[in-house]
């Protein structure tokens, strides 16, 4: 079993469940037979369970492994599943992955960028994210020093409970801050309101400002960077979070702040607690706990932690059973629901865009991030002639995420042990470089020794190997190229349609297979769209259980 994952699986024995995200603040026991309200507070393991359950909302679904019990009442588990959730709006609306399954939950209007308020996958990260937050809330709530005073528990905790209370509002913020950017302005709870209470919705920007201040208090006050156990986050993280936040301020609320985002993203590559793995194609891999470079894991493990989101997701609708017999992919069964659109297979030189029966990791590449699956595929994602069809040999597959060992070990596994990196340093390293394009102190040279930094790794050239050099000079370095990079390196890691926004592409000026289209024979070729799909819309059903909720005005 991985390193410390009961530190985030123990949750799954005792924890408190949230019956509803919106409607009812309330929680309430998961059975009779597992501990609830004040009896999990008993013991500093039962405060550890709760905080563990905290993370694990973000990547497990309900309290019986990959279905049943699930977390968040009357939606698909399996499709809901937080990083799942957050694939469809972040990574199908975009020139990524074409997705070919789940058109009853409005995966298609991902596709063709054409989603009201009643679709559903939309819903999804809302639900989700509202309950993430609900059970920090409820942590918070029950971790003051006078209750574990009561509670006989305080000496026992006392220099441990101040990490577990910035790690529950880190968690908490981290969730607004993924709020802001998907639907803007929505309703605030924290731990301060009386259960029961129906939260009343804020701005946007007065959402942005909670985020900020708490992402600022809570990276002062986090463990120190490379202190706290595996899978729990520290003063890095915080600063990561905090370059995030800044790097997409003026997109949220119109506001430069992008020598803080440089600054925070400086303090992550400088701590170097978390340097850039030797080799790019291990992170995505079943032993990736050992990658030196992922700052925050989701961890995922076959036995203590099935589920049908999170990296089993990644590798299940990627790959098909026949790529299984040219490459170990490490599972037993799989989907093959998801391919590459064109724009992003063509990022890459036309030499290592193909797989070869001969290399099935890529060795012979250049740029080893180009793992793509072309046999028996076509490169487009469509059939001349004919409307949009479900065909999984339209577009490449996608081979990135594998669960496999370091070793080459095939697991052929029912489920992935790929624990999915939420944050990882070279993020930090592209994100340090395009604040400084974008007016940051720091200098040109700093940007363009960032940008090559990465690229000696996924070229295994410079200090990571003998490979050709895949460096670029100062004047190809531009946005353009970062935003190109960033897809390079971080495709399907759920950041693309906030990169899109960010640099002004994802209604328009820039378009890729099936964007505003019907889907009808030769409609393929991208178009722009309206500018209000730069918001998801609040989720309607929400509107019958709270009062107080305003809708994003283009969907009204």
């Amino acid at each position: 079993m991985k390193k410390t994952i009961k530190y985030i699986l123990l949750a799954i024995a005792s924890v408190l469940l949230c019956s509803s995200c919106l409607s009812d603040l309330d929680t309430m026991p998961l059975d009779d037979n597992r501990l609830v309200g004040e009896d999990v507070y008993d013991t500093a393991e039962g405060y550890e369970g709760v905080l563990a359950k905290c993370y694990a909302s973000l990547i497990m679904t309900g309290q019986e492994g990959p279905g049943g019990n699930g977390d968040v009442p009357n939606i698909d588990e399996g499709y809901s599943g937080y990083t799942r959730a957050l694939f469809y709006l972040q990574v199908c609306t975009t020139d990524e992955i074409l997705l070919h399954a789940g058109s009853s939950h409005g995966t298609l209007d991902m596709l063709y960028l054409d989603w009201d308020s009643s679709n559903k996958v939309l819903s999804y990260p809302y639900y989700r994210l509202f309950m993430a937050i609900n059970y920090c809330n409820e942590f918070l709530r029950e971790t003051t020093e006078s209750k574990l005073k009561d509670r006989g528990v305080y000496d026992e905790m006392e220099n441990e409970y101040e990490y577990y209370i910035a790690e529950a509002r880190f968690i908490r913020a981290y969730c607004y801050m993924m709020l802001c950017d998907l639907y803007g302005s929505v309703p605030f709870v924290d731990e301060t309101m009386k259960i029961g209470t129906m939260p009343h919705q804020k701005t946007r920007r007065e959402i942005y400002d909670f985020v900020v201040a708490e992402a600022e208090d809570v990276a002062l006050t986090l463990k120190e960077p490379g202190a706290n156990v595996y899978a729990r986050v520290d003063k890095v993280a915080g600063w990561f979070l905090l370059s995030r936040i800044y790097l997409n301020a003026e997109t949220w609320v119109g506001e430069n702040q992008y020598e803080k985002a440089y600054l925070n993203a400086k303090k992550v590559i400088d701590s170097n607690k978390y340097p850039l793995a030797s080799d790019y194609r291990h992170i995505f891999l079943a032993d990736n706990n050992t990658c030196s470079e992922i700052i925050w894991p989701l961890v995922q493990d076959e036995t203590h932690s099935p589920g049908h989101a999170g990296t089993n997701f990644m590798v299940k609708a990627l790959v098909n059973g026949t790529m299984g017999t040219y490459y170990p992919t490490g599972v037993n069964n799989s989907w093959g629901n998801a391919r590459v659109k064109t724009q992003l297979v063509d990022l890459f030189d036309v030499a290592d865009q193909t797989f070869s029966q001969t290399d099935i990791w890529g060795d012979n590449k250049k740029d080893k991030r180009a793992q793509f699956f072309s046999t028996g595929h076509t490169k487009e994602t469509w059939i001349p002639g004919k409307s949009f069809q479900k065909d999984f040999n339209n577009g490449y597959a996608c081979m990135k995420w594998r669960n496999v060992l370091k070793d080459g070990t095939d697991l052929n596994a029912s489920y992935t042990s790929i624990d999915f990196p939420m944050f990882r340093t070279a993020d930090a390293y592209l994100m340090a470089a395009e604040a400084i394009l974008r007016g940051a102190s720091g200098t040109t040279t700093e940007a363009l020794n960032y940008v090559n930094e990465i690229r000696d790794r996924a070229y295994l050239s410079g200090a990571y190997g003998g490979g050709v050099s895949g460096r670029i000079t100062s004047a190809q370095l531009s946005l353009d190229f970062i935003l190109d990079e960033r897809a390079r390196e971080l495709h399907t890691e759920l950041v693309r349609r906030t990169d899109l926004i960010r640099f002004g592409k994802f209604t328009s000026g820039y378009n890729w297979d099936w964007k505003g289209s019907d889907g009808a024979a030769g409609n393929y070729v991208g178009r722009d769209v309206n500018n209000k799909y730069k918001l998801f819309p609040i989720p309607q059903d929400e509107f019958t259980v709270n009062p107080y909720l305003t809708q994003n005005p283009d969907f009204m």
